[in-house]
């Protein structure tokens, strides 16, 4: 029996819709990175970008466990000596819910060129409304 290689023209990528009300941020971001990998597909192979589309409402309701609103936080660097900005992650979910649900998807994806193209099938909103109702995308149920 042979090995099944997908051609890239062989992809059927379908459309899915996570809500993240109530649900633990981390969970949300693992599930986000298998859909946009495809390793949910029988189909799956590392070497082919065959992942879907994943669109995540209600960002901002999102929660974290435990006393990571307090103590985790977002670092990053301006590239000047000294300039290493830190904001905690109660006021990054505060003010950029999405930028926090991103940063979750983007640590488990892999940094190669399959890895950045998933992450360009990632939207994020913070309510629950999105404007991509014409693609017919599925719940998915975490």
């Amino acid at each position: 029996m042979s090995t099944y290689m997908p051609k890239a023209g062989q992809i059927d990528r379908k459309w899915y819709v996570i809500d993240a009300a109530g649900k633990p941020l981390g969970r949300v971001a693992a599930q986000a990175a298998v859909l946009l990998r495809g390793k949910h597909k029988p189909t799956f192979a590392p070497h082919v970008d065959c992942g879907d589309h994943v669109v995540i409402v209600n960002c901002e309701k999102a929660v974290l466990t435990g006393n990571k609103l307090q103590n985790k936080y977002y670092y990053r660097h301006t590239g000047y000596v000294g300039h290493l900005k830190s904001t905690r992650y109660d006021a990054l979910m505060r003010q950029k819910p999405e930028k926090a649900m991103e940063l979750a998807v983007k640590g488990m994806i892999p940094d190669t060129t399959i890895g950045r193209e998933a992450l360009t099938r990632l939207r994020l909103y913070a309510g629950a409304e999105h404007k991509h109702s014409a693609q017919q995308p599925a719940e998915w149920a975490l």
